[in-house]
């Protein structure tokens, strides 16, 4: 049985939410495509097939569409209207997308729906929210990029920020609405009564920033675009390094170095007095915690840099996982589709596609154990599906049948639920995150000797380090306890075994067997605790030649192509701010795991899911991927710009640094910007009033438009063009967002107080669910602050033995 499958979701998303009834369907759910006549909108959204009828040759709609039916309605026509609402009286979630909202144009909005069906879960993505100053304001990948926070990290000082060159804001916004419908179903199970969740694209954006998002808040400064350079403590480290053929992703500090040390004396770039010079065993420390050095560290990475580039990518990569050694390739999306470790796992799927063509689509975003992976059906045709929708009307949605009458009315959606995180940096701790901010009761195992690494990176408080001092570390943990648990100690099994037992849920994030050797892999907890529902997410997945690849989210951001997708043309790859995929992997990773505890609820089955972080980041680059087997264009880095669009970029204003996103994405917008401007001289070729004559001038256009932004705040050009109907955002750093008046209205950012820090802000939710105020409901945990409550009031063991395992060592 699929997870969801119990579930009915009407979509009505354009391409603006669209995975995220991909991502439900994908578990089970059976996914109804209500369209408007003559299709979605979503079927007109690139990139497209050369050839086919209009409303089969989207691939973006191929990739998103997967597992769905198709009806189409006239929502004009009463006949349809009653079709639709007997549709939502056998609904358990609809998810549409906004403004403009098909529904609400037709007057059928949220009270409507729950007059029809009162247990209704009705999930809108829209760019800023659905009210507040910025609602209804139009709004373009690029400029949300920029106005929700991490164009301001990414690129180089030199010129503009940049986005990622490929469209990923409504893929995040979209999977942060799949993550929303659970958590929404969830509160609506506590009060009986149907909610109406406001997800917004702006928010979703924020989240990708990780560390940037509070930073000036918290060490008194933003992060500034440095290029590919990891930015977490006093050192900035360079990520991207030149090879043979191409550009490995990689972190060069003397741990590195000293697993390279042979094949650099091998292969003469390096001789024994050299590596004589200088302590290795304690060169990262003093990096990090400041000392003298022998070997200055630009020194070494200069003499790293020069090994590299006498090897390729794959002479780099396989070999050096054998040693220990993490050296990413940034890959290319045709290398992916090639990609051995993808091959091992049998990845990709070969899927028909509406228009008849086949080609190899991403595979499972999650494995799960207990359940037979099945083949996916392809997108559908227009109304393809519409007798045997109609032949289903009468049915009773079967999740209604599975409800008792005593169950229990609680405060908080995930209340009662137990969760053991025993997984660190970022996917896991992210994902306990969600479970914990909504009512979970989840404790952080980690100890002193073996601390959460976001404990010793940046941001922290005044810059002064500190095991309780990083805010890398609190915005994923909060709402949390910590119990200090050195997991490798003799003794730490007799704390365990109750962990395992008490929790529910156990999240980890080990290289591949690690926590089988803990003693708290399935098989063990199973034995334990049959109901369990353990999560392994590591970057690769629990098989395959490459699973025991250590590493953080910038080495699978380089594998997955995200880095080759970043920066100029004309310049090595810039890659997204820091560890890209550890933003991308909890939303399919939460999404997932709250299919699995549903289920649990439902029939008391355990389960054992293996995320591979890269595989389901994939995800939110399958219509590019699609669109490089069956279509010429070649996709890479290429700033700001768009491939079907123009002008799209990023301008400077008046002011330090200061800059304006500006996404012109018709011809009805190149008409109002021409307005705007005073119809300047440069502007009036008759060729640009086409698509492909602005695609051919960019140059000029952007020196045009560049000469009339840099006179004007950056607010004077946004709030010019916006009024206009143009989409424009400024580029906001973490300062900025703590005071962007969307923010503020949305109560973005909650002020907690934190037992060392005092008083500071932490980022709260995406989406804001009716008549809940979600956010986090407390500051992260000091490590091991919340040891002995835990071990005594949550595991029951005695004054006495908690002593006795303190005394050991073994809580430390």
């Amino acid at each position: 049985m699929k997870l969801l499958e119990p579930y009915r979701v009407l979509d009505l998303t354009d391409v603006r939410g669209q995975i995220a009834g991909f991502m439900l369907g994908e578990l089970g759910a059976d996914v109804i495509r209500v369209e408007p006549p003559g299709g979605s909108a979503a079927r007109r959204v690139g990139p497209f097939l050369e050839e086919g009828p209009e409303t089969e040759r989207s691939l973006s709609f191929a990739a998103y569409n997967r597992n769905k039916r198709s009806i189409e309605l006239d929502f004009d026509s009463e006949t349809d209207r009653r079709i639709f609402l007997e549709l939502v009286a056998g609904a358990d979630f609809v998810i549409d997308s906004g403004p403009p909202s098909l529904l609400d144009e037709a007057g059928l909005g949220f009270v409507r729906l729950l007059e029809t069906n009162e247990r209704l879960v009705h999930v809108r993505i829209t760019p800023f929210g659905s009210d507040g100053p910025r609602a209804g304001t139009p709004a373009s990948d690029l400029t949300l990029a920029a106005l929700g926070g991490p164009m301001s990290l990414q690129g180089e000082p030199d010129r503009p920020p940049v986005r990622v060159s490929v469209p990923q804001v409504w893929r995040h916004a979209g999977a942060e609405a799949a993550v929303a419908s659970l958590i929404g179903h969830a509160r609506m199970r506590t009060t009986g009564r149907g909610v109406f969740i406001d997800v917004s694209a702006q928010s979703a954006m924020t989240w990708t920033m990780l560390n940037g998002q509070t930073a000036h808040a918290i060490q008194g400064r933003d992060y500034e675009r440095e290029g590919a350079t990891l930015q977490i403590g006093p050192v900035g480290l360079p990520l991207v390094h030149e090879c043979r053929d191409g550009h490995v992703a990689a972190l060069v500090l003397g741990a590195l170095f000293k697993k390279l040390l042979p094949w650099m004396l091998e292969a003469g770039t390096i001789d024994e007095a050299w590596v004589a010079r200088e302590d290795w065993d304690t060169y990262d420390y003093r990096v990090f915690r400041g000392g003298d050095f022998a070997v200055p560290l630009d020194e070494l990475i200069e003499i790293v840099r020069r090994f590299f580039r006498t090897r390729t990518k794959r002479e780099l990569f396989l070999p050096g996982l054998e040693i220990g050694a993490t050296i990413a390739p940034v890959l290319t999306l045709d290398d992916l589709l090639d990609f051995e470790q993808l091959a091992d796992r049998e990845y990709f799927i070969d899927l028909e596609l509406p228009s008849g063509s086949r080609a190899r689509v991403p595979g499972p975003f999650a494995r799960l154990a207990n359940e037979a992976p099945e083949i996916p059906r392809r997108a559908p045709r227009l109304d393809e599906h519409a007798n045997e929708i109609l032949a289903g009307l009468d049915r009773e949605p079967r999740d209604r049948l599975a409800l008792h009458a005593d169950e229990e009315r609680r405060s908080l959606p995930l209340e009662g639920l137990k969760v053991a995180d025993f997984s660190w940096v970022g996917v896991g701790p992210i994902s306990g995150k969600y479970l914990a901010d909504h009512g979970a009761n989840v404790i952080r195992i980690e100890s002193a000797t073996r601390a959460d690494g976001l404990r010793t990176a940046g941001p922290y408080l005044n810059d002064e380090s500190g095991w309780n001092r990083s805010h890398f570390f609190g915005e994923f943990n909060t709402s949390k306890r910590s119990l200090a648990l050195d997991l490798k100690h003799e003794r730490a099994s007799e704390v365990t075994h109750h962990l395992l037992a008490w929790a529910d849920v156990v999240l980890e994030s080990f290289t591949p067997g690690a926590a089988d050797r803990v003693g708290i892999g399935y098989e063990a907890a199973s034995r334990i605790n049959p109901g369990i529902i353990l999560v392994s997410t590591c970057l690769m997945g629990q098989s395959g030649r490459c699973a025991g690849m250590a590493g953080y989210g910038y080495h699978a951001a380089g594998v997955a192509g995200f880095f080759e997708l970043t920066g100029w043309p004309d310049r090595a790859p810039a890659g997204p701010w820091n560890a890209y995929t550890d933003t991308i992997a909890p939303r399919f990773l939460t999404t997932t795991l709250l299919a699995a505890i549903d289920h649990r609820r439902r029939t008391g089955e355990g389960q054992h899911i293996d995320l591979a972080q890269m595989e389901a980041s994939l995800h939110l680059l399958a219509p590019e991927l699609l669109a490089s087997q069956l279509t010429p264009t070649r996709f890479t880095r290429n700033g700001n710009r768009a491939l079907d669009a123009a002008p799209q970029g990023v301008y400077p204003c008046a002011g330090d640094d200061q800059w304006c996103a500006i996404a012109i994405e018709n011809d009805e917008q190149w008409k109002a910007l021409c307005v705007v401007l005073d119809d300047p001289r440069w502007s009036r070729d008759p060729r640009y009033e086409g698509v492909s004559g602005r695609l051919a001038a960019q140059d000029v256009i952007d020196e045009g438009l560049a000469a009339w932004t840099r006179d004007r705040e950056p607010e004077e050009v946004m709030e010019s063009l916006v009024a206009a109907g143009i989409p424009a955002g400024i580029v906001q750093r973490s300062r900025d967002l703590l005071n962007d008046p969307q923010y503020l209205h949305r109560r973005f950012h909650r002020w907690l107080d934190h037992a060392e820090m005092g008083r500071i802000p932490y980022s709260g939710h995406q989406f804001r669910i009716s008549g809940y105020d979600s956010g986090p409901r407390s500051a992260a945990p000091l490590l091991g602050g919340d040891s002995f409550e835990i071990l005594s009031e949550e595991l029951g063991f005695e004054a006495e033995a908690i002593a006795d395992l303190m005394a050991a060592g073994a809580i430390n």
